[in-house]
C-alpha cells in the first residue's frame, strides 16, 4: 500500500539515484525538522537551500512560483533614495489634489470622470516621473509609457504642474467638440501632442507594451534605430489583468528575455465594482502565472511600518495569517477599527493575540489603512531599481496600495468608488488637511474647489523642471519628427499594370510580388516589416525566406530541416519578417509598433500585415480601434478574402463580412481590388499618402483572393476611378439599336462573375450590360457623406459615385463576395434603379461553383438578377425571368 503522505510516483523515480542512502538522510533530515519545529520551519529551510543553489553555478532547480505575502525586496536592502522625498510628497500632493479638483469640476456638468484610480496609483507615477521615465528631447526615443487609463487625471494634474496644460484646458476635461478639451482616457488622435498609446480599452495595454518592447529590439537588430535606452513601461490595475489580452503574450516577453520591459501591476485589490479575488488573492495568482512565464516578480506590498511587526514575528504565525485572508478581508480590514483587528485578524490563535498586544491602536489603524509599499516612495524606488537593473527577463512589479487613498474615509477601499466621481468640499478640507497643503480656507468658501499651483520660483516648480531635464525632457510626450520617404521607384508597380499575360495568378500572389520587389528598393526597401501570423506559405511568402529572413532574437539555434531547398525556413537575428505563429491579437500589436514607429522612434516603417480574412477585423477590430487611436500607418490585408473563394473550408473561414466591420473605422481605407493592377495602384497610393510630405494619419486594408484567374493589363485612364472606388472596365456591346441595357457593379473576385454574366446576357438575352469594377463601395460612400455635409452648408459637391454613373442607361445591379451590406453601403447617392445580390448568411463548405450557386452570387444567378431589374422597369418581359432560371438551373 502506498505512503498516504507521499505520491504513489515520483516524476524522479525514472532516474537513477546514484546514492539512495545519501537521499534517504535528506528525507530523515526533513522528517525530523518538521516534527522538531513543524511544518513551516522545514519549508522555510528548503526555500533557503533552494535560493542558495539558485546562485550557485551549474546547479539547475525550477524555481518556486509562489512566494510568501511580503516584499520582494527588503527593507535592509533598499537602495538609497536619490531625492528630496519630502519635496516629492509635496508636488505629489499638489497633482492628487488638482486631479480630483479637475474631476469634481467635469462632474458639474454631468461629464464624470475617475478618481481612485490615481489616488492609489499617485506614487507608482511620481516615483517614476521624477526618477526613471526618459523624455524625448535627448539623443534616443525615451521611453515608452503605457498609462492606466482611468489615472489620466493624475497624468493632466502633472502636466499642469509642468506649465503644459492651463486651468482651461482642466476645465475642458471631457468637452471635446470645440477643439481644446482634454480626452477622457489617453487617446493619441484626440490629443497627439501629449498622448503615445491608447490604454482604456483594457487588455490592449499591456498586450501592446510587450510587443512594443520586441519591436524596439526588432529595430535595434536590424540596423535602423539603436533603442538600447528605451524602456517600455506599462501601467495595470489588477482586475484587469482578467482580460485575456493581458495576459496573451507573457510567454513571449519571458522567451525573449525582454529585459526592456517592466509591468506596473497596481494591486488595490479592487476592480470596477467590487474586490478583484474576494475569495483568493490577486498578487498571489498574478506572481505565479508571471514566474511560470519567465518574468523576475517583484512584489512590493507592505511599508515601512510593517518592518517591527514582521521582526516581532518569530514563529511564522504573521507570515501564514498574511496568506490565508482572502483579498475582500484585507479590503474590509482596511475600513474597520483597531478592536476589530484584534478580534477578526489577530484573534486567530494565541501567537497572533500576543503579537497584537505588544502594539497600540494607532499601529494596528496605520497598518491596515495606509501602510502600503505602493504608497511609498523609498519602496517604489527600490522596486523600480531592481526591475531596471535585471537582465535577461521581463520584471512584473505588484505594488499593494489602498484605492482612493488620501481621498477621505467615504472613498478609500469602497467598492463603489469606481462611481464617485467627485469630492465636496467638505472632503476637500479633509484632503487638504492631510496633505498639508497650504490652502487658505477662504478658497474653500465657494461652490468650486480651485486649482493650486506654486509659483513657477518655488523650490518645487526649480525641483521638478531639474528632474525633467535630467530625463531628458517632459514624459509622456509624443512627437513626429520623421522625415517622408522617398516613393520606390514605378518599375515594381508597372510589373502589375502590364498584366499576367496568358499565366493565371491570384491578387493574393500578384501582392506579395509587388512587395517583395518594393522590399528590393535601396532607399525604402529595408523599412518594409512583413508580419504574418501563421501559413506565410499559404499567401506564397516563401520566396521572402531566405532572402528577408525571418525575425529571432537568437538566430537559428538548429539546424533547418529544409536547409538543403532553395526556399528555406531562414531564422536570423536581422531578419525582416515577423512570423508570429498563430496569433491574430500579437500581430496586429506588432503591426501598431511598427505602424506608429514613425513617431515613437522617428524612424519610418512600411509594415504589412498579411492574415485569413476571416481572422482579422471579427478577431481583433478593438485592436483596429486602438491602431486608429494610435495614428498608425500601414497595409492591412485580408487574404483569402471573401465568403466563396476559400473551397472546402466552411463556416469559420468564409469571409463575407470584414469591410462592413472596417467600414466602421475611419481611419482604414478599405479596398477589394479585382485585378492586380489595381493592387498596384493602390499600394502606391498608401505610400503617398502615408509616407510622403503630407502624410496622413490613416492605414490600408486590402482584400485580397486566391482564386487564380489571368490578370489582365491595365486600361488607360482609370487611376482615379480605382481610388474613389469606382471606374467602368467593360462597356458591353448591343446585340441590337434597341437591347436593353444595365450597369453591373462588381467587386473583388466577383468582377469575374459579371463578366461572364454579361457575356450570357448578351448571348442568350440580347441585353447589353456595362461591367464596373468597383475597388472600394466604403470610400466611395465617405465621399458622398462629405457631400452632403458640404451641400448643407451651402456648397454645390456631387459625390462621385452620382457623377461616375450619371447618364448609365438601365438599372444597376451589384455583387460582390460579400453581404449584400457592403453595396448597399452606396444605393442612396446612386439615380439608377438599384438591385444587389451577395453572400449573406453564414458561410459553408463545398467547391467555389456550388456555393456561389447556392448563395445566388454565380454568373447565372447575376444574369436572373438582372432580367428582374429589367422586367420591373418594362423592358423585358417578365416570363424571361422564369426562362432564365429553368434554362440555368436554379
Amino acid at each position: 500500500m502506498p505512503d498516504p503522505v507521499r505520491l504513489p510516483y515520483s516524476q524522479l523515480d525514472q532516474l537513477p539515484d546514484r546514492d539512495p542512502e545519501e537521499t534517504a538522510e535528506w528525507r530523515e533530515s526533513l522528517d525530523a525538522v518538521t516534527e522538531a519545529a513543524g511544518p513551516q520551519r522545514a519549508a522555510y529551510l528548503m526555500r533557503r537551500a533552494l535560493e542558495h543553489t539558485a546562485r550557485t553555478e551549474g546547479t539547475a532547480l525550477p524555481s518556486l512560483l509562489e512566494t510568501d505575502y511580503v516584499n520582494t525586496i527588503p527593507t535592509s536592502a533598499e537602495p538609497a533614495f536619490p531625492g528630496d522625498e519630502a519635496m516629492e510628497a509635496r508636488i505629489t500632493a499638489w497633482n492628487r489634489w488638482n486631479a480630483a479638483a479637475m474631476v469634481t469640476r467635469g462632474s458639474a456638468l454631468g461629464l464624470g470622470g475617475h478618481i481612485a484610480t490615481f489616488a492609489s496609483a499617485a506614487w507608482l507615477y511620481e516615483t517614476g516621473f521624477q526618477h526613471f521615465f526618459r523624455g524625448k528631447e535627448g539623443d534616443g526615443s525615451g521611453d515608452q509609457l503605457y498609462i492606466q487609463g482611468h489615472a489620466s487625471p493624475g497624468v493632466y494634474a502633472r502636466a499642469f504642474l509642468e506649465g503644459r496644460l492651463t486651468e482651461d484646458h482642466l476645465d475642458h476635461f471631457r468637452q471635446e467638440t470645440g477643439g481644446e478639451g482634454l480626452p477622457s482616457y489617453p487617446h493619441p488622435r484626440r490629443l497627439p501632442w501629449l498622448w503615445e498609446f491608447p490604454t482604456v480599452s483594457m487588455g490592449l495595454g499591456p498586450l501592446s507594451a510587450i510587443y512594443q518592447a520586441r519591436f524596439n529590439r526588432y529595430l535595434d537588430h536590424r540596423g535602423i534605430k539603436d533603442t538600447a535606452n528605451s524602456h517600455v513601461w506599462a501601467f495595470l490595475g489588477d482586475g484587469e489583468m482578467d482580460e485575456p489580452e493581458s495576459t496573451a503574450a507573457l510567454a513571449l516577453a519571458g522567451r525573449e528575455g525582454l529585459d526592456n520591459l517592466t509591468f506596473v501591476i497596481n494591486c488595490n485589490l479592487q476592480r470596477l465594482d467590487g474586490p478583484v479575488r474576494p475569495n483568493f488573492k490577486i498578487v498571489q495568482e498574478l506572481e505565479a502565472q508571471f514566474r511560470a512565464a519567465g518574468w523576475n516578480v517583484v512584489k512590493s506590498l507592505w511599508g515601512q511600518a510593517w518592518d517591527e511587526i514582521f521582526a516581532l514575528d518569530t514563529d511564522g504565525a504573521l507570515i501564514r495569517r498574511l496568506g490565508e485572508t482572502p483579498d475582500a478581508q484585507f479590503q474590509t480590514y482596511a475600513t474597520r477599527d483597531a478592536a476589530y483587528l484584534r478580534e477578526h485578524f489577530f484573534g486567530a490563535n494565541e501567537s497572533l493575540q500576543a503579537l497584537a498586544r505588544e502594539l497600540t491602536d494607532a499601529k494596528l489603524l496605520e497598518l491596515f489603512q495606509t501602510s502600503r509599499a505602493g504608497h511609498e516612495p523609498r519602496k517604489v524606488y527600490a522596486a523600480y531599481k531592481a526591475a531596471v537593473e535585471h537582465q535577461g527577463a521581463p520584471t512584473v512589479i505588484l505594488a499593494q496600495t489602498v484605492k482612493g487613498y488620501t481621498l477621505g474615509a467615504g472613498f478609500e477601499s469602497r467598492n463603489a468608488n469606481h462611481q464617485m466621481k467627485k469630492l465636496t468640499m467638505a472632503e476637500f478640507r479633509t484632503m487638504r488637511d492631510a496633505l498639508e497643503l497650504p490652502i487658505p480656507d477662504s478658497a474653500l468658501e465657494g461652490d468650486q474647489v480651485p486649482y493650486w499651483r506654486p509659483a513657477d520660483d518655488s523650490p518645487e516648480m526649480v525641483y521638478l523642471r531639474e528632474r525633467r531635464a535630467a530625463l531628458d525632457g517632459p514624459a509622456p510626450a509624443r512627437k513626429v519628427v520623421a522625415k517622408p520617404l522617398p516613393m520606390p521607384a514605378d518599375k515594381a508597380f508597372d510589373a502589375l499594370k502590364k498584366g499576367s499575360g496568358s499565366q493565371e495568378i491570384a491578387t493574393t500572389m500578384a501582392f506579395v510580388r509587388l512587395i517583395k520587389d518594393l522590399m528590393r528598393d535601396k532607399e525604402t526597401g529595408k523599412r518594409w516589416v512583413p508580419i504574418v501570423p501563421d501559413e506565410a506559405r499559404t499567401f506564397g511568402m516563401e520566396s521572402l525566406f531566405p532572402t528577408a529572413g525571418l525575425y529571432s532574437p537568437k538566430g537559428a539555434t538548429y539546424d533547418p530541416v529544409d536547409r538543403d531547398q532553395l526556399l528555406w525556413y531562414k531564422e536570423a537575428k536581422d531578419g525582416q519578417i515577423l512570423n508570429e505563429g498563430i496569433t491574430e491579437a500579437g500581430s496586429l500589436a506588432d503591426f501598431t509598433a511598427a505602424a506608429t514607429s514613425y513617431a515613437t522612434h522617428g524612424e519610418p516603417m512600411i509594415p504589412f500585415y498579411i492574415f485569413y480574412s476571416m481572422f482579422g477585423w471579427q478577431r481583433t477590430a478593438d485592436q483596429f480601434w486602438a491602431l486608429a487611436d494610435q495614428l498608425g500607418r500601414g497595409f492591412v490585408i485580408g487574404a483569402t478574402a471573401g465568403r466563396t473563394t476559400m473551397t472546402g473550408e466552411g463556416l469559420q473561414h468564409a469571409d463575407g463580412h470584414s469591410h462592413l466591420i472596417a467600414s466602421t473605422n475611419p481611419a482604414a481605407l478599405s479596398y477589394d481590388p479585382a485585378f492586380a493592377y489595381e493592387v498596384a495602384v493602390i499600394v502606391k497610393d498608401g505610400l503617398r499618402r502615408m509616407y510622403g510630405p503630407d502624410a496622413e494619419d490613416v492605414f490600408y486594408y486590402l482584400t485580397v483572393y486566391n482564386e487564380t484567374k489571368v490578370q489582365p493589363a491595365m486600361p488607360e485612364g482609370v487611376e482615379e476611378g480605382i481610388l474613389k472606388g469606382l471606374y467602368r472596365f467593360n462597356e458591353g456591346t448591343k446585340p441590337q439599336a434597341d437591347s436593353p441595357q444595365l450597369q453591373l457593379l462588381a467587386s473583388g473576385t466577383a468582377i469575374h462573375w459579371a463578366l461572364e454574366a454579361q457575356q450570357l446576357l448578351a448571348d442568350d438575352w440580347g441585353v447589353a450590360a456595362d461591367v464596373w469594377s468597383a475597388p472600394s463601395w466604403t470610400e466611395l460612400r465617405r465621399d458622398a457623406l462629405e457631400c452632403d455635409a458640404a451641400r448643407l452648408e451651402g456648397e454645390d459637391r456631387i459625390p462621385y459615385v452620382t457623377r461616375a454613373l450619371a447618364g448609365a442607361p438601365g438599372p444597376v445591379v451589384a455583387v460582390s463576395d460579400w453581404m449584400r451590406a457592403v453595396p448597399d453601403q452606396i444605393a442612396p447617392w446612386v439615380e439608377q434603379d438599384w438591385t444587389s445580390i451577395g453572400t449573406d448568411g453564414f458561410g459553408l463548405s463545398d467547391t467555389r461553383e456550388a456555393a456561389r450557386r447556392h448563395f445566388g452570387v454565380d454568373p447565372q444567378s447575376v444574369v436572373v438578377q438582372a432580367l428582374a431589374a429589367l422586367a420591373r422597369r418594362g423592358q423585358v418581359k417578365p416570363e424571361a425571368v422564369k426562362e432564365a432560371r429553368e434554362r440555368y438551373g436554379l
